[in-house]
This record gives C-alpha cells, structure tokens and sequence, in this order.
C-alpha cells in the first residue's frame, strides 16, 4: 500500500506541477513580487495537502508566536531549519505567513516546469563550487531581500541528512544574520519519520515542525551564534524524536550537568 500511495503522490505532483508552473512563467510576465510568490505557493500548499490525503503524511507546528506578527511586517528573521527531507522544502511556504526567500543551489532551475518557475521569483540561487562568489551574492541580495522586510531562509546544514543524523552546520547562514543584524530563528523538524532523503516512498505519520525563539546577533560571532542555533536544534530534534536516538544525550546536556 505505501508503494501504491507514494506512486500517486508523486504522480500527483507532477500532474499538477506542470500546469501551475506554466501558468506561474506567464503571471511573472505581467507581474512579480509577493503576488507571484504566493501563486507558487498555492502549489507548494497543495502538495502538502496531497501528501497528508493521499499517503497520510499530516504536521504539526509550534513555536508560531515567535515569528514576527502581520502588525511587523517589516520585522526580518533568517530562518535556519534543519534539513532532513524534500517535505520541509515544499512545506515551509505553505506554513509560514510571510514570503520567504530560499537560498538554493542553482541547479534546481534545470529542473523542467519546477526550476522555470522558482527562476521567476525574488530568490538566491548561487554556484557552490564558486564559494567565493556565492557568499557576495548571498550577502548583497540576503541584505536587499531583509531590508523589504523578507524571510530568509537557509539550511545551516546545506543538504539533506538522514534520521537520526547531523550534518555539518555551516556558517552562512549566522554570517548573514550578524552581517545584516538580522535575529536567527531555529527550526527542528522531524520529516525524516514519513519521507527519508534516500527514498520516494512516504509512510504515514506524524512530522513535527518547531520554532525556536529567535536569537539576537548583536555583538555576536557567526561562529559562537552557529554553535548556538545547532545545539538547540539537534537537543530539540532528540526530544521531538527520540525514537532516532536512542541513548544519545542532547548536545550540550553534559557541559549542562557539570556547571
């Protein structure tokens, strides 16, 4: 039965994709903005509902109280999610209230119908083998996007890891936040339980998505901020989750107990 499901999921999102994307390539030619980022959303909100119809992937979030409210329009946040599945990629636009601004690698535009259409909107897509230049172009267009009063949104561990795991948590994204004066909001999120990086198969159950208080960055060290940002994550990813560690101690809970 996930077979059966997980293949008209996917069926399901390309049945979709392709009409929607077209019609995204020809609405950016008359307008662009927050209008064009939210018909691509009106995607993205699909295949989350497509995934908890047809293969009983649901989700649930805590920790919206502490995002910036409509009355704050102009509040930027640099979100640093943990990264375990396609499934927060599709779901972060559908969940949040404000458009976000992904940073991404520039590859996703080759992808038919889905590149074309991330390619219309207001987004960082940058060559990670030109580490160099990569990081002017996030911080050049990570600056514009914030000072509008845009989300940004980084993956601290730059790709997926499996359950259970951690990846190396980079610097960018608290580079960014110190540099602009933007506050960091950590993010756990459990995705890996119905939708694993290394498989098309969705089983269902329940996905936790939870929201840190953000961090202030003044007078920090993008280095100590990152440290920071991680510990909370992978400790909260081990109490939301801790079926995928089992007898590990939250990073932390050591230097915790002795002081």
């Amino acid at each position: 039965m996930i077979y059966l499901r997980s293949a008209l999921y996917i069926l399901y999102l390309l049945v979709t994709l392709i009409p929607w994307a077209l019609v995204a390539v020809v609405f950016s030619i008359f307008q662009r903005g927050a209008p064009m980022y939210w018909l691509c959303a009106g995607w993205l909100k699909a295949t989350i509902w497509g995934a908890k119809w047809i293969c009983g992937v649901d989700y649930r979030v805590t920790g919206m109280e502490h995002l910036p409210t409509a009355a704050d329009a102009n509040a930027a946040v640099l979100l640093a999610p943990k990264h375990q599945s396609t499934w927060e990629t599709f779901a972060f636009p559908a969940i949040m209230p404000h458009p976000l601004a992904y940073v991404f690698k520039r590859e996703l535009l080759w992808v038919p119908f889905f590149g074309w259409a991330i390619g219309r909107m207001d987004m960082i897509h940058i060559d990670r083998s030109r580490r160099t230049e990569a990081w002017g172009k996030v911080l050049a267009q990570g600056k514009r996007l914030m000072g509008q009063g845009n989300w940004v949104i980084m993956f601290p561990e730059g790709t997926r890891s499996d359950r259970g795991a951690k990846g190396e948590y980079k610097t960018g994204a608290s580079r960014l936040a110190v540099t602009t004066g933007t506050p960091i909001v950590p993010i756990a999120v459990t995705s890996a339980k119905c939708w694993p990086r290394k498989s098309w198969l969705l089983r269902p159950g329940m996905i936790d998505v939870s929201i840190g208080r953000p961090i202030p960055v003044t007078g920090r060290r993008h280095d100590e901020l990152m440290v920071e940002v991680e510990q909370w994550i992978e400790a909260e990813m081990r109490r939301l989750d801790p079926e995928a560690y089992p007898g590990a101690a939250p990073p932390g809970a050591r230097q915790a107990s002795a002081s």
